[in-house]
This record gives C-alpha cells, sequence and structure tokens, in this order.
C-alpha cells in the first residue's frame, strides 16, 4: 500500500524527518515549479511559517502542522479562509524553556560562562574574576505570562525572588503583582525576562527606554523572539553599561547574530536552544504524529486556525 505523501514547505530537523519518513512519503517543496497539487498535508516551522500566497499554491491542502509554538509567522486567516487546519506544539516545550530562561538568568548575573571562560584561559592564576550579581530575595519581572511565563514564574518563587509581571490584562488569579507598564516592570525589576509572543504588537517593545529603566545592575534575558527587542538599542545598552548584562536565546537574526555580540563577556548566549532536550524533542515529535494522526481518522486535535477567519 502507498503511503500518503507530506509536502514539507522548509527544511525541519534531522529527528522529525526521519519520524515522519517512517509513515510518509516526504516531499520538498520548490515554490519556483508553481501549484502543488494532491497534498493534503504541509509541515512547517513556527519559524518559517506560512503565508496565505503559500497556501494559494497548494489547493488540496487540508492540514498544516507546525513544528513550535510561535503562531505570528503562520497566517491564520488564510488558513481559515481555505478551510486549512493548523496544528502546532504550544505546551510540550513549557517546562524546558522555563529552565532554559532560569539557565540564561544565572549564566548572566553569576557569569556561569564567563567563569568556565576565565579558568580555561588560565586567568585565575593571575587575576580575581569580576564580581557577579546576586539574585537571591531580587525581583524578577516577567513579560508574557502565558504558560511559559506561568512556569519561569514558579522558579523564581522557588528561588527565594519577588515575581511582578505585564502582558496585556490582568490575571489576579495568578497571584504574582501585575504592572500595567513595561517601562514601570523594567524600573522595578533587578532581572527582566521575555516570554511574550512575537508579532507586530510586540515587535521592539524592548527599547532605549526600557533598558535606561532597567538600569546599571539589571539583566535581560530573553526567550522570547528576537524581534521583541531593539536589538541595537541592546547592544547600545551593553556597551556602555546602561544594563549590566543580558541572556539571549533568540537573536533579530539568526544564526548569523550581531557579531557584536560575541565580543561581550557579559552577555550569556544561546543558539535559540531553550526546547533542545531530549524529552521535549520526543513529546514534540510524538505530538505532531498524533495531531496528523487524528486528522487523518477524523478525531478532534488543537486546531490554532479555529475561529480565525
Amino acid at each position: 500500500m502507498s503511503r500518503e505523501a507530506i509536502l514539507l514547505l522548509c527544511p525541519i530537523p534531522a529527528d522529525l524527518r526521519a519520524a515522519l519518513a517512517e509513515r510518509f512519503e516526504l516531499v520538498e517543496d520548490k515554490p519556483a515549479e508553481g501549484p502543488r497539487a494532491g497534498f493534503r498535508i504541509a509541515v512547517t516551522t513556527a519559524m518559517h511559517g506560512v503565508t496565505d500566497a503559500q497556501l494559494a499554491r497548494l489547493p488540496d491542502l487540508k492540514l498544516l502542522s507546525s513544528q513550535g509554538t510561535g503562531l505570528e509567522k503562520l497566517d491564520l486567516s488564510a488558513a481559515a479562509r481555505r478551510s486549512v487546519r493548523v496544528a502546532y506544539t504550544p505546551d510540550v516545550m513549557t517546562e524546558d524553556v522555563a529552565d532554559a530562561a532560569i539557565g540564561l538568568m544565572y549564566g548572566a548575573a553569576r557569569m556561569v560562562a564567563e567563569a568556565d571562560r576565565f579558568v580555561r584561559a588560565g586567568r585565575w592564576n593571575k587575576e580575581r574574576i569580576r564580581l557577579g550579581i546576586s539574585l537571591h530575595r531580587k525581583t524578577a519581572g516577567i513579560v508574557g505570562m502565558g504558560r511559559i511565563g506561568q512556569a519561569i514564574a514558579r522558579r523564581c518563587a522557588g528561588l527565594g525572588m519577588t515575581v511582578l509581571w505585564t502582558g496585556p490584562r490582568p490575571k489576579p488569579e495568578l497571584g504574582y503583582e501585575y504592572v500595567p507598564s513595561l517601562r514601570d516592570l523594567a524600573a522595578r525589576s533587578d532581572v527582566l525576562i521575555l516570554s511574550m509572543p512575537g508579532g507586530k504588537d510586540t515587535d521592539g517593545a524592548v527599547n532605549a527606554e526600557v533598558l535606561r529603566a532597567l538600569g546599571p545592575r539589571g539583566v535581560l534575558v530573553n526567550i522570547a523572539r528576537g524581534s521583541v527587542v531593539d536589538e541595537e538599542a541592546l547592544i547600545t545598552a551593553l556597551q556602555d553599561g546602561t544594563i549590566a548584562g543580558a541572556g539571549l536565546d533568540v537573536f533579530a537574526t539568526e544564526p548569523a547574530l550581531d557579531p557584536r555580540f560575541l565580543a561581550m563577556e557579559h552577555v550569556c548566549l544561546a543558539p535559540h536552544s531553550a526546547s533542545l532536550t531530549y524529552e521535549t524533542r520526543a513529546a514534540l515529535i510524538g505530538r505532531i504524529l498524533s495531531d496528523i494522526e487524528a486528522f487523518r481518522e477524523g478525531r478532534d486535535f488543537l486546531d490554532a486556525a479555529a475561529g480565525a477567519g
């Protein structure tokens, strides 16, 4: 019996490709060839997304499976108009991304990676490493209190930190103080942790004014999207001491990040790897396969395009 063909709209990780290839015939999309009829299922990633123009080339598409939590690059309205359901993976990476945020916070404030480089370079015999920043009894300001933001908040509270947060609307049931203004949140925070979604509503939200409010003993952590930070303002703030340091998993351009970051000892850098653990990859691939099978069997699954038309 022939296996159903799935169209790949962009490069996907090798582990996901291998898992899909065990069950389906995988076909690479070639936009230059024009419309691609005959494909009910296509796969993309949150970073690549899908546009209305891409969907227009796929007249028989009924399911788009997207690896990742972000929806800002997926044209959900276009999908809904074309009766294309959109599966994604919003919950399987929550805890590991929250862990990574805490790791970056310690990496920047307590200089974990910098201390490692200091020892390996033989500098311990010649000089004393600079002072780090204590985190116990400090204030963590969290921007975005969705699944990941809440998981970060639980960890920060468990570390003895005060948790404040901001977002589109208060959530009094969470028990953390809500600060309506991002600038005011930064001014009251020792660590500002970004976990909000990307998209036009949050582009450049962390700007020079917010960074000045965070101050010379403040640390920025970003596990959200590179787009939510005015990166030029951030580089300037790091260079002139406006803020103390940063832990960054995402950047305006990836993987070709701005080379000025590489010279900054007080910045802890990660390659958009917050969700990359054995456990999360297994759960994510299992979720994608399960949603595809649910679609093929006529069962329900979480459809991001539902109600978006």
